[in-house]
């Protein structure tokens, strides 16, 4: 098994530090980024011969091309891209603000895009690569109180499913790594935010649902560092596939949902074929065909 270069964003704490962590012990190099780079040191337990560190907002450019720049100066490329940082906007649609909603896809939709065009070039002149996009159990099923959150995931989703067909002439594949419930942080302050603009009507809901959070907090069924190594093997497969569910939890919601979606298919299905026009020329559609 060859060695492999890790760009990892969001690597000072969570998912991000164990995936590190996880990396370096498969005896691969690790460029660990986050916002501040010695919190980051200080996670991965100080230097050694095959970490970097760097800091990268995500949302700046220029700061993920340097640290890719510098990845590439220092292993010869980058292998595997993990798209790790963001965070949770919680709260109901109707009580968080436009600058809520900017700031959330910011960070999780437009921030992991800025390092993915920042990673790209070197992946595609090398004709090999593999980016995992750190999706949720949010980017499968929609619910309450996280609609926003959800839809930054979601994002990520469709994205991510385009940029694997778009890649995959140059050998570079991609995964949406969804996890569901894990023992992070992720439900703490310092990865939630919620929306300060309180409805009154929206009291009951809000405290119901709060209580949940709190009840759950430290109770998560998903080990961060299971998943970590996972991922390492993942990236170690010759055939990786598209889309990973983390936990029981995420893959259990997934099937619960394609049962839905297959049932109002079915249900639907002759309502929807009415709405074909009777023309003579009409095309079957097809995906694009690429090369």
């Amino acid at each position: 098994m060859m060695q492999k270069s890790w760009f990892i964003t969001g690597a000072s704490r969570g998912l991000g530090v164990e995936i590190a962590k996880a990396a370096l012990a498969a005896g691969d190099c690790v460029m660990a980024t986050g916002r501040d780079p010695e919190q980051v040191l200080d996670a991965l337990g100080g230097e050694r011969e095959c970490l970097m560190v760097a800091r990268v907002d995500v949302t700046r450019f220029e700061d993920a091309r340097a640290a890719a720049d510098a990845a590439v100066e220092r292993f010869g490329g980058i292998d595997v891209l993990v798209n790790n940082a963001g965070y949770g906007h919680l709260g109901f649609f109707e009580e968080s603000t436009a600058q809520d909603i900017r700031d959330q896809f910011d960070s999780n939709v437009f921030g992991l895009m800025e390092v993915t065009r920042a990673v790209l070039p070197s992946m595609r002149e090398a004709c090999a690569g593999h980016i995992l996009n750190m999706s949720s159990l949010a980017g499968v099923r929609g619910s309450a109180f996280s609609s926003i959150y959800c839809a930054s995931k979601f994002a990520v989703e469709g994205f991510s499913e385009a940029l694997a067909e778009e890649l995959a002439p140059f050998g570079i594949r991609v995964t949406i790594v969804a996890p569901g419930p894990f023992r992070t942080d992720f439900l703490s302050p310092r990865s939630l935010r919620i929306g300060a603009a309180a409805l009154s009507d929206y009291d009951p809901a809000r405290d119901r649902i709060r209580a949940s959070f709190e009840a759950r907090n430290g109770f998560q069924a998903g080990d961060p560092a299971r998943l970590a190594r996972a991922l390492v093997a993942l990236v170690n497969d010759r055939q990786p596939s598209l889309r990973f569910l983390a936990g029981t939890a995420a893959s259990d919601a997934a099937l619960q949902k394609l049962d839905r979606m297959r049932a109002d298919i079915d249900t639907w299905r002759d309502l929807s074929s009415a709405t074909d026009g009777a023309y003579a020329d009409s095309r079957q559609w097809q995906p694009p065909v690429q090369g």
